[in-house]
């Protein structure tokens, strides 16, 4: 095998793996780059750049740690690797830096090694660490959630049966809601549409046979953050359970009709029952349920709720503010 042989080959493994070459002159503090070395780096060819030049292009937040890390491969034995962020007009580039330290195979006061661009890697370890804590985030949330169900429950419900019911009921409207909450854009947050939330959670009561379709939900289409998603979930599990214990979702031809409309503040939903069973009389609303519709509207929603018991079904009125739905 000849030397020339040897190098036309290694060369064309350096371009097949898309590996940077750089040469480092430990007294000078001159780097020598390959053309890939320059182009990943963003910056014109020359024959060589000083070490304090090429260093201004890394991100500050890195720059001192690259610096010493390199002064420091003097001294460590064996191989080496600096994982940094360079930037590139507005892009940042995520560089791993590979050589051997303490000297080794140094040849007139120069040190080599390569240089690869791992961008997409750390992109994705980035991705799987925000994936990794709003899972965190959310389990942590929803079992504080089901601490406080589970004993509300147990103090409203008379019996193990009835209390294991609605609290998986109630666990399972949760569950509904957060499946349609999905982060958005940059750092925006997380959020679930407002129709297709309400439409999910009023899916179980629309299917009747023939009278499947007898929901209608007609809003604004908007966001509404994750905690107004729970919010939510609780208040329209409540209506919708007494509807089908005692009103129009109750009833094999009632129908329901969720319609909403809004101001410069205020977002107003209505909830109109048809074609249930008569009221007599409006109920007391002192269960545990009322009360977690009217905690979950003053505290979270900043809002209320107006109940209008008219002999063709209750009508309900939930005004909410705006500015209080993102979060």
């Amino acid at each position: 095998m000849t030397s020339e042989w040897s190098h036309k080959h290694l060369q064309q493994a350096v371009d097949a793996a898309c590996v940077a070459l750089w040469s480092w002159n430990v007294d000078t503090n001159i780097f020598r780059m390959d053309a890939k070395a320059f182009d990943l780096w963003g910056l014109e060819h020359a024959p060589s750049i000083e070490f304090e030049t090429l260093s201004a292009n890394i991100h500050p937040a890195d720059r001192d740690r690259v610096r010493e890390a390199f002064e420091a491969t003097r001294s460590v034995e064996g191989p080496y690797e600096i994982d940094f962020r360079i930037l590139v007009g507005e892009d940042i580039r995520w560089i791993s830096a590979r050589g051997r330290g303490a000297d080794e195979g140094i040849r007139d006061r120069t040190m080599f090694g390569v240089f690869l661009n791992v961008t997409g890697r750390k992109q994705a370890e980035e991705g799987h660490e925000l994936l990794a804590g709003e899972m965190s985030h959310r389990v942590k949330n929803l079992l504080a959630i089901a601490t406080s169900l589970t004993a509300f429950t147990s103090r409203s419900t008379e019996t193990i049966e009835h209390m294991a019911q609605e609290l998986t009921q109630r666990l399972t409207a949760l569950g509904r809601a957060h499946d349609l909450v999905r982060p958005l854009p940059g750092s925006q947050g997380h959020a679930a549409i407002l129709g297709d939330l309400l439409t999910v959670l009023l899916a179980p009561y629309d299917d009747l046979g023939a009278f499947s379709g007898r929901i209608r939900v007609a809003v604004p289409r908007m966001g509404v953050g994750e905690r107004t998603a729970t919010a939510l979930a609780m208040i329209f599990h409540e209506l919708s359970t007494n509807s089908a214990k005692h009103g129009a979702l109750s009833s094999e031809t009632g129908a329901l009709e969720v319609t909403g409309s809004t101001d410069e503040e205020t977002l107003t939903l209505v909830w109109a029952e048809t074609g249930g069973p008569a009221i007599v009389e409006p109920p007391a609303l002192k269960g545990f349920g009322s009360r977690m519709v009217q905690s979950n509207l003053g505290g979270q929603l900043r809002g209320s709720i107006d109940y209008d018991w008219k002999a063709t079904g209750l009508v309900a009125k939930l005004k909410l503010r705006i500015s209080a739905l993102q979060s």
